[in-house]
C-alpha cells in the first residue's frame, strides 16, 4: 500500500513515514467499526514533526480527503 499523506505541518509525504494510530470515534480497542468508504483515522508522523493528527481517507481508495 502506498500513497501521499498530507501532514498538517510538513506537507504531503509518503505513507511509510507515518504510524497509524487506528480509527477515530470508537473507545473499544477491539470493536472497530472498519467501514468501506470514509472514515477518520488518527496518524503519527514518526520520520518527520513527530505531531499526532487526525485524516479523514476513504479506504476503497486511500484518498485523503482532508487532514488536520
Amino acid at each position: 500500500m502506498s500513497f501521499l499523506l498530507e501532514c498538517p505541518h510538513c506537507g504531503p509525504r509518503p505513507v511509510g513515514e507515518f504510524a497509524y494510530g487506528g480509527e477515530l470515534g470508537t473507545e473499544d480497542l477491539y470493536l472497530r467499526a472498519n467501514v468501506q468508504g470514509v472514515q477518520r483515522e488518527a496518524w503519527f508522523h514518526r520520520f518527520g514533526c513527530e505531531v499526532w493528527f487526525e485524516a479523514e481517507r476513504d479506504t476503497r481508495t486511500n484518498e485523503v480527503l482532508v487532514t488536520r
